[in-house]
């Protein structure tokens, strides 16, 4: 890409990576949903893009990866790669205020705070509890009808107030 400066062509390609959207959740930017790490260009011109997915087997990281270097080659960056970074693991915690207001907007219920564990995490095979509110109507009345919703980041919920359904983003 032609530029003045190594900072333009940064910023360029920084600004091109923030448009692409999640392929799961189209209403959410990967920079909104925290996936986006960084985008640097190195002396030779290639933009080196790093990727945090919300779990190492997430199916989307393909398109993710493929969905930025055609939106960068399109930005007029030739020489791309996309390098997967899995420390330290994504956080719900990670999602932007834009987005969970996006979340909120298509009907899904955004993840509360992720929680904290220090050493090993136990298994449990009870239901997660969680204290959420409808996206519809706001009502603190839910219930949750499935843990496994369309994509593994996401459960089924239902509001007994307004009797919709709805997903509910996990806290991981």
């Amino acid at each position: 890409m032609r530029t003045t400066t190594a900072r333009t062509a940064a910023e360029a390609a920084l600004e091109a990576a923030r448009r692409v959207r999640d392929p799961e959740m189209p209403m959410l930017t990967l920079d909104d949903l925290g996936v986006l790490r960084d985008v640097q260009v190195d002396a030779d011109g290639r933009v080196v893009v790093r990727l945090t997915p919300t779990y190492s087997g997430c199916p989307a990281v393909a398109t993710m990866r493929d969905d930025l270097v055609q939106t960068l080659n399109a930005a007029g960056f030739d020489d791309v790669r996309v390098d997967l970074v899995l420390a330290p693991a994504w956080s719900s915690d990670w999602i932007t205020e834009r987005g969970r207001r996006a979340l909120a907007t298509h009907g899904l219920s955004a993840p509360g705070p992720a929680p904290r564990r220090d050493g090993p995490v136990a298994l449990t095979l009870a239901p997660v509890r969680r204290s959420i509110a409808c996206p519809r109507c706001g009502s603190a009345e839910t219930e949750a009808t499935s843990e496994f919703g369309p994509t593994p980041c996401t459960a089924l919920y239902r509001c007994t107030a307004c009797l919709e359904p709805f997903e509910h983003v996990k806290e991981i």
